[in-house]
């Protein structure tokens, strides 16, 4: 006679194949996964608000050094050629490269997202297209004010 329990003829059923599970998803498991492109451009619309609200002292120093007197902006323009306190040079430039990135991305992805909640007919196709856009549109005018700030042109 079969055994028609749902725990099955060897007794693992459901709840065996739950008890085998190997616990919670660790950090190094999931950069094991493939993510759509999608799902990249998603990550880096998060990370990129989160690099704004960390880099937004820096903005703030800007905003003050620029606007104060001619004074403190001749000492802005000094930061970009020989440093500012302990920062080199090449590091406020990272920092107003890494900034500019992440206002470009999150300014861009953001549109992305609109225009997808406006409009309702995203598919697959679509939302791969449209991320294609959105990093090639970020870095892209990235490139081209980054050769502006390292004065390339």
């Amino acid at each position: 006679m079969a055994d028609s329990s749902p725990m099955g003829a060897n007794g693992a059923g459901a709840r065996g194949r739950a008890a085998a599970r190997p616990g919670p998803m660790r950090l190094i498991d999931a950069l094991g996964y493939r993510l759509p492109l999608a799902g990249v451009v998603s990550i880096l619309h998060r990370a990129s608000g989160a690099l704004m609200f960390l880099l937004l002292p820096f903005v703030v120093w800007l905003f003050d050094v620029t606007l104060t007197s001619e004074v403190s902006y001749e000492r802005f323009r000094a930061a970009y050629a020989a440093g500012f306190r302990f920062f080199p040079a090449w590091a406020v430039k990272l920092m107003t490269l890494a900034l500019i990135w992440a206002y470009l991305h999150h300014a861009i992805a953001g549109v992305r997202h609109l225009w997808m909640d406006a409009t309702h007919s995203v598919s697959k196709e679509q939302g791969r297209v449209s991320a294609i856009v959105t990093l090639a549109a970020s870095l892209a005018l990235t490139l081209v004010l980054m050769g502006k700030l390292f004065g390339w042109y």
